[in-house]
């Protein structure tokens, strides 16, 4: 069961509902929709599942329906056709449908929102804008306390708790909202541009936090924006709007190198490959490498071989007869000692490694990268001429 699922949805925003459906279905434009009936289309035949613990980023130029949809999730916004589920105490509920109690449980409990402005209260402490949503529900203050101290030494804002929002900068302001979010433990974020407001070097700051959050809480999010950049580095999935409607949905590296349409195209054609091509878009497939016995072949001449136990997992490397020395690499940067990097033959690296990482890597082997699933299985190999040709590839299309 995904977390969230559009089916088929509509958004209209007038009074002519009827006739603005009609033209949908005939394929007619947001501007001849506009002319015709007076409604205002804001989203057509959107169909997309979002699947627990991923971060989704719905992004498009201003207008595009991004976040029109985003607010259907928690039904701020109402959908004229179709079907909204969410995932809520195990079973999934239509929200677009539901009744007023169910749609309330679920705002309290499954479903919580980051706004753009941040939408904190001036007038209350930062603690007590953190337990807000808690206090709504009627928790006890020990036990709001608890979680609100929690929350607050997640986002780094301890020594803050009792200060006002005025006296925080944008950036402190945002993590209050983000505790805001996280103290009411739910399991889907809806967060509607949230760093678009803060200078550059904030922003790029609070969305490493986010991952580094996201790494440790595993909720699913689904995130606003409209900067590219923001999207391939914090989105498991992306979907391009236009016009109201989805253009293309899938990976950073789908959309990279299998663009959908011109728009598309012209969205990604100046992003560098290096921070979004991934081991799985590069590597020479663990099936199709050569092998003799229980040993896979690294170079040219076979006289330099990794070794795989009965489950595919690098076990020793050989080097013309001589045991080499396997070093690995943990998490998607390719994190590794330097010094252990350069005493090792070989690395061993997450199928998932960026390919700026693995560049990186390469600096310290003459050897490929030996790339591997997360049981530890031979995936495949990244040398020098994967590295090249993902490039090339990139390049050419």
């Amino acid at each position: 069961m995904p977390a969230v699922e559009f089916r088929n949805i509509d958004i209209v925003f007038g009074a002519d509902q009827k006739g603005a459906l009609k033209l949908i279905d005939e394929g007619r434009s947001r501007e001849e929709i506009l002319t015709a009936t007076g409604a205002v289309l804001g989203a057509a035949g959107v169909s997309l599942a979002i699947e627990r613990g991923e971060i989704c980023v719905l992004m498009g130029l201003s207008g595009s329906g991004k976040s029109t949809i985003l607010r259907a999730i928690n039904r701020l916004n109402e959908v004229a056709r179709g079907e909204v589920l969410v995932e809520h105490k195990g079973s999934a509920v239509d929200v677009a449908r539901c009744d007023e109690d169910t749609l309330r449980d679920i705002r309290m409990h499954t479903v919580s929102m980051v706004f753009q402005q941040f939408g904190l209260l001036p007038w209350r402490t930062v603690r007590d804008n953190v337990g807000f949503g808690l206090e709504l529900r009627g928790m006890g203050a020990a036990e709001r306390r608890r979680i609100v101290d929690e929350k607050l030494a997640m986002v780094g804002l301890t020594n803050w708790a009792e200060k006002y929002t005025n006296e925080l900068s944008g950036g402190m302001q945002q993590r209050v909202g983000l505790a805001r979010a996280f103290a009411t433990d739910a399991d889907i974020l809806l967060m509607d541009e949230p760093f678009s407001a803060l200078d550059p070097l904030i922003r790029d700051k609070l969305q490493d936090e986010l991952l580094d959050l996201q790494r440790r809480i595993h909720k699913t999010i689904v995130f606003v924006s409209h900067d590219l950049d923001e999207a391939l580095k914090l989105g498991n999935k992306i979907a391009i709007m236009e016009g109201g409607r989805i253009v293309q949905a899938g990976t950073a590296e789908d959309i990279l190198l299998r663009p959908a349409n011109a728009y598309v195209a012209e969205f990604v054609k100046h992003m560098n490959p290096l921070n979004v091509l991934r081991g799985t878009a590069v590597m020479r497939p663990a099936a199709s490498l050569r092998r003799e016995g229980d040993a896979v072949v690294l170079d040219k001449g076979g006289r330099v071989k990794v070794k795989v136990d009965a489950d595919g997992r690098p076990v020793s490397l050989d080097l013309n007869g001589r045991a080499g020395l396997l070093a690995v690499a943990d998490g998607e940067a390719g994190k590794i000692d330097d010094k252990l990097a350069s005493d090792s033959d070989c690395i061993v690296a997450p199928v998932d490694l960026k390919l700026k990482a693995a560049i990186e890597l390469k600096r310290h082997t003459d050897l490929p990268i030996l790339l591997v699933d997360n049981l530890g299985r031979l995936a495949g190999l990244c040398d020098d001429d994967e590295i090249y040709r993902g490039l090339l590839r990139r390049l050419d299309g």
